[in-house]
């Protein structure tokens, strides 16, 4: 799919939700690869590492400008996008989906009707690639993107397994904590290295030197969901 430099003022911030979606789904079909070229950004060298990453270059051709740990990717919208490898043979997620980091310090005073997850997750554009296990990340096409936001009943599934997860830390046993937890929502490392740590608290208050870890949605979740808002999988 042949595509022509996007202008400067197409890439814009404040749009409102149709055309946010018409614009993601105007994408579709489209070599990812190609996409970074029609925004001028290189295919190797350092780029690749850093700003040549596919979900950065989808915020740049939908013209997002979050870019904070405590900020949407569309801010005037409430909107997080996430994109998501799905394997071209068997259509579903080759992995789970990061959402946002977990602060362990204070874990056991945190809620999920106020958590920044639930924020996160209360309104997410979904945007499949699609691609070969061996295809690099410039082959991978762009699929129909979606509009998603939880159902009550999602709500609930989700809620639960971050009760789990802060109850498990608030009572000292964040050594505990392993992806095998949760239903739809674990908790996975999140670190730029494996000698990176942040402090948790054991059982007898004292602190812990451990390594820092994220939310993700299990991809049997965002699998399902990509077929069905409503999924309870």
């Amino acid at each position: 799919m042949p595509l022509t430099p996007f202008a400067r003022e197409e890439i814009v911030s404040r749009v409102d939700v149709e055309a946010l979606i018409d614009r993601a789904r105007s994408l579709a079909g489209a070599r990812v690869g190609d996409v970074a070229a029609s925004l001028g950004l290189a295919s190797s060298g350092d780029a690749v590492r850093t700003k040549g990453t596919p979900g950065a270059i989808l915020e740049r051709a939908l013209g997002a400008t979050g870019g904070s740990t405590q900020i949407h990717d569309f801010p005037e919208l409430g909107i997080e996008l996430k994109t998501i490898p799905i394997d071209v043979r068997t259509k579903q997620p080759v992995e789970s989906t990061y959402v946002c980091t977990l602060s362990l310090a204070d874990a056991e005073e945190q809620e999920w009707s106020t958590s920044w997850v639930r924020a996160k997750l209360s309104r997410v554009l979904f945007v499949p690639l699609v691609g070969g296990e061996d295809d690099a990340w410039g082959e991978r096409r762009i699929g129909d993107a979606m509009l998603w936001s939880p159902t009550p009943e999602q709500d609930d599934v989700l809620r639960a397994d971050f009760d789990d997860v802060v109850g498990l830390i608030g009572v000292g046993r964040i050594e505990e904590l392993t992806a095998h937890r949760g239903r739809w929502l674990q908790v996975r490392p999140k670190a730029r290295h494996g000698g990176v740590r942040t402090i948790a608290f054991g059982a007898e208050n004292e602190a812990i030197a451990t390594v820092p870890r994220g939310f993700y949605l299990r991809a049997r979740f965002t699998g399902a969901i990509l077929a069905d808002r409503a999924a309870m999988p």
